[in-house]
């Protein structure tokens, strides 16, 4: 089975969630995943930041939505890291 270990994404998001709940919000949609995130911009109404997201295996449909709840929107995949975890008979 091929599972996505890791993803970078570039985000654009309002102040508001700030980048605490931000992250955790993101970390809740999976059971075991780690974030990193590092505002990049930040201007009026709005901050860029960079996503580093670890986890067994992200569900990224998860992710995307709970951006998208949350008024973010997703620039793009800067970062992937898969691994295929067939066990060969």
């Amino acid at each position: 089975m091929v599972k996505v270990k890791r993803v970078v994404l570039d985000v654009l998001k309002p102040h508001q969630p700030n980048a605490l709940d931000f992250s955790r919000a993101i970390a809740e949609t999976g059971v075991d995943y780690q974030v990193k995130l590092v505002v990049l911009e930040m201007d009026e109404n709005t901050e860029t930041v960079q996503i580093e997201l670890f986890g067994s295996a992200i569900d990224f449909k998860g992710v995307q939505s709970a951006i998208s709840n949350m008024g973010g929107s997703l620039h793009s995949i800067d970062e992937v890291e898969v691994h295929n975890e067939t066990v060969a008979g």
